[in-house]
């Protein structure tokens, strides 16, 4: 659930790889990490935010869970979160919203200019593009309006923040990481189970379905033009469980439901996620839905 990048690198050699995870579908830092890199302390640092703490509502910085903070104390290596032993409380991180408003609130030279690039790692590594459906009317005919490179970052922030969700999403080839995270932040909204349809699966397939929650069924269905074998599928289930694989024919697109209730339609096998140019929509009309899930039966 969890997941450290490992390949970004600021400029004037300061890494951060192993400061950014993945906790709750969200890049984020550690307030102790961000400490550091402005050159203050823990305590200080969370009193200038509590000061300004309207500018920081949760999407912008929330508190870790006991659990979570443990299971990334296990995860640690390097990274100074591994010094937070003796804090009386749980630790806040920083979504890219926060960081940004960091500069706001943190005003010495090194903490803007060490906003500006932590922002700028994030930017190069994702491509920091957001669409919502406003950008594009039919899977099959996607016109893209590229955000202005020029554009503050202020401006790219209130335009994100005002997508609570997101319905629609294109990547083009190359985009593995982002195509991965943003196919994981799905799979992890489903409660009891998830459904995919998708006729060429492949141990890259299980990889992403793992990331699910404890106790989520999964169910496959394929014509089976995949290389998945019976030995992964019992693998998979001796670790996660819950697995079933069964052979329909009768699909030539990708689907992904969850909890009978959210359906997306996705434009290439998710085995492929980043290695071609597709798109991710989620279907909203009920009578859609039903009739998807009368077809599998």
């Amino acid at each position: 659930m969890y997941e450290k990048n490992t390949d970004i690198i600021i400029s004037d050699s300061i890494e951060i790889k192993n400061m950014i995870y993945n906790i709750r579908g969200k890049q984020v830092m550690l307030d102790s990490d961000l400490a550091s890199l402005y050159q203050v302390e823990t305590k200080v640092f969370n009193q200038a935010v509590k000061r300004n703490i309207k500018r920081f509502p949760e999407f912008f910085r929330f508190q870790l869970t006991e659990k979570e903070f443990n299971n990334l104390r296990s995860q640690s290596v390097t990274s100074s979160s591994n010094t937070h032993g003796g804090r009386r409380y749980m630790p806040y991180v920083f979504t890219e919203q926060g960081i940004a408003m960091l500069s706001a609130v943190l005003k010495s030279d090194i903490a803007i200019e060490m906003s500006i690039k932590i922002i700028n790692s994030f930017v190069e590594m994702r491509n920091f593009l957001m669409f919502s459906q406003e950008l594009y009317s039919r899977l099959d005919r996607v016109e893209l309006k590229q955000l202005e490179t020029d554009k503050k970052l202020e401006e790219v922030f209130t335009y994100i923040a005002g997508n609570k969700e997101v319905k629609q999403k294109i990547f083009f080839n190359g985009q593995i990481y982002d195509a991965f995270s943003f196919l994981v932040s799905i799979i992890q909204k489903a409660n009891r189970e998830i459904i995919l349809i998708d006729n060429y699966i492949d141990i890259y397939t299980l990889n992403i379905l793992c990331k699910k929650n404890s106790n989520v069924k999964v169910k496959i269905y394929t014509a089976g033009k995949g290389n998945l074998t019976t030995k992964d599928i019992e693998k998979f289930n001796e670790q996660y469980t819950n697995l079933t694989v069964k052979t329909n024919k009768d699909f030539h697109d990708r689907f992904l439901i969850l909890d009978s209730n959210e359906v997306y339609h996705i434009g290439a096998s998710i085995k492929d996620a980043g290695k071609k140019n597709f798109g991710v929509t989620k279907i909203e009309e009920n009578c859609f839905k039903k009739n998807l899930l009368s077809k599998i039966e």
